[in-house]
């Protein structure tokens, strides 16, 4: 019997090692069968989902400009054939409701800190800092615990909720104090890090082994950074220093986020514009309206906290993502002529069709805003979409870019994915300042309305003409190429 099993154990044995010696044959087999050459190892799959409430922009080339110079203002706009990457494009500017949910997020981070601050009871529970097995983390606010009604809250807790808001002094109006409504984020610029004249190592600096290299140069960077001061003023600095490691790419900003609505009586003199200025933001019959009173920078503050809300909500999927940011200037105007190119983000060169409708919201009569059916700004998406699916990409209001505004225009930039930046530093002269503004708005006539209009402001200058919408860069465009 001993016999026996020491039998069946050599036969196990056996085939276990023929197994084994398959397992290797076929590896080796499969890669005969390849001629033993490199078939690359394959990564995740590229897909991406559609960003809600965007489309997708794909890539493509036009002639960027106006057709003809422009003889009414007498300017020469320069033309050129140029080409972008795909991206997502929101459908619609944002409205009214989607950044006053930005607002709010703000508000109610600055209810929990002080829910977790001694200060106001010292709670906690509002703030984690450390993980589920006791490991400390970095500290971040606990948005699971809800913050307690007024009716329900403490002392501590009300004194917290209320120190957000203030009363106006005449009328009696309990108001969020939007001094207080400041976002911190922080933006790390990965295109200048990426150059060669700030690598950490000298010898990388410059490939031309002629060259000698200097193990002592000193590399001098500038970014910018931001605080709270004492007073609980934002300070705002651009700092210049030598290079000193990777975060010196890092740049921070603190925005106070709140829209300006006194941009309606600003903007207009001698106009009763009262009702807006206290209702447009405010009041819910405007929800669907474009958001307004926003600056360059603002808008700059809103693409980032976006981000951070992706980047929450996707978890580990985000890091494959791209960050919601501006549209560059070209990127718009391609968005706007749509898929045939057109002067107008609709196929007829005319602003109104056959039957008399007009196609946006813009001034069509010369003190006449109401031809078109709108005196101001008109509710998101109620005009007809272009080719490429997006809403008032003409009129309604004027839209931010992430481009800095100059008389050359595209003449300045690459031919390939273009774009023209420039970060001011708080200590540049104003003129450093013009940011490019595109679509024309409810106020503006016919010729300003084309896609090809170039305007500017100031990107500390909030208007009630001028709101935004954001882009996104696709992971990989799958377009294929128009058949001819």
């Amino acid at each position: 019997m001993l016999k026996v099993t020491k039998i069946l154990m050599s036969v196990s044995i056996l085939a276990v090692m023929a197994l084994a010696m398959t397992a290797c044959m076929g590896t080796k087999s499969n890669a005969m069968a390849n001629g033993s050459e490199l078939v690359g190892v394959r990564g995740a799959s590229a897909g991406e989902t559609a960003p809600f409430g965007m489309v997708a922009v794909n890539r493509g080339s036009l002639k960027i400009g106006l057709e003809e110079n422009d003889t009414l203002w007498g300017s020469a706009f320069p033309r050129r054939d140029i080409s972008v990457d795909g991206f997502w494009m929101d459908q619609h500017e944002v409205s009214n409701a989607k950044y006053r949910q930005f607002v709010f997020w703000v508000r109610d981070s600055i209810i929990r800190e002080r829910l977790a601050d001694p200060a106001y009871g010292g709670d906690e529970t509002y703030k984690i800092e450390e993980d589920r097995y006791g490991e400390p983390v970095t500290p971040h606010l606990n948005w699971n615990k809800p913050i307690p009604s007024e009716r329900k809250a403490t002392e501590d807790e009300l004194r917290a909720i209320e120190s957000v808001y203030v009363t106006h002094p005449i009328d009696g109006t309990k108001m969020l104090d939007a001094s207080q409504m400041n976002y911190r984020y922080e933006i790390y610029d990965y295109a200048m890090a990426a150059k060669r004249k700030y690598r950490l190592d000298p010898r990388q600096r410059d490939l031309n082994t002629d060259n000698q290299v200097d193990e002592n140069e000193v590399v001098m960077i500038s970014k910018d950074t931001a605080w709270i001061d004492d007073d609980g003023k934002i300070v705002r600095q651009t700092i210049t220093r030598p290079l000193s490691g990777p975060w010196d790419f890092l740049n921070t900003y603190i925005v106070n986020i709140y829209p300006d609505t006194t941009c309606w009586v600003n903007d207009f003199d001698n106009a009763d514009n009262e009702r807006y200025l206290k209702l447009y933001f405010s009041h819910s019959a405007y929800d669907d309206y474009p958001v307004v009173g926003v600056n360059w920078e603002q808008a700059n503050a809103f693409c980032a906290w976006r981000t951070e809300m992706m980047n929450v909500g996707m978890g580990e999927y985000a890091k494959h993502l791209q960050r919601y940011r501006l549209p560059t200037e070209v990127e718009w105007e391609y968005a706007a002529r749509g898929k045939e190119g057109n002067a107008f983000p609709w196929e007829a060169k005319e602003v109104k069709s056959d039957k008399g409708c007009f196609y946006a919201n813009f001034k069509p009569d010369r003190g006449n805003y109401t031809k078109d059916g709108s005196l101001i700004t008109s509710r998101c998406g109620i005009f007809s979409a272009n080719s490429s699916g997006l809403y008032d990409m003409a009129g309604n209001v004027a839209e931010w870019t992430s481009t800095v505004y100059t008389e050359a225009g595209v003449e300045a930039m690459s031919d390939m994915n273009p774009e023209l930046k420039y970060n001011a530093a708080l200590e540049d002269p104003y003129r450093l300042k013009k940011k490019s503004v595109r679509g024309g708005s409810w106020k503006d006539p016919e010729s300003m309305i084309r896609s090809a209009w170039r305007s500017y402001e100031y990107q500390n200058q909030p208007r009630s003409f001028i709101g935004f919408r954001c882009v996104r860069s696709m992971v990989v465009d799958n377009a294929r190429p128009k058949k001819k």
